[in-house]
């Protein structure tokens, strides 16, 4: 059975946009944090794929790369009891408040 981020030869899946763009800054830190969660060891390749492929197929297809990113790193470090959920929107409310939303 295909699950949602399986799209790699559905012809109703559509065209992939191929060009390159520049990274917004939110991104460029949405890399970087999951580049640093990497090298730390709180999570491993295998651990964020998994935690997208199994995010439900609306808010998979609602969200951009990036975002998903972001996303799968959430639910690791929540599993793993490194943060809660709260603690998380604490820190991202803290943020958005001294930098301005994405």
């Amino acid at each position: 059975m295909r699950r949602t981020h399986d799209m790699g030869g559905d012809p109703d899946a559509g065209l992939i946009d191929r060009s390159q763009h520049e990274m917004d800054d939110w991104e460029i830190l949405a890399d970087a944090l999951n580049q640093v969660a990497g090298v730390k060891g709180l999570k491993t390749t295998d651990e964020t794929r998994r935690a997208r492929e199994d995010m439900e197929s609306e808010q998979y297809l609602s969200m951009s790369y990036y975002e998903r990113w972001i996303a799968s790193l959430e639910t690791i470090l929540v599993e793993k009891g490194l943060m809660t959920r709260e603690e998380i929107d604490r820190k991202v409310a803290e943020l958005e408040e001294r930098w301005g939303e994405p």
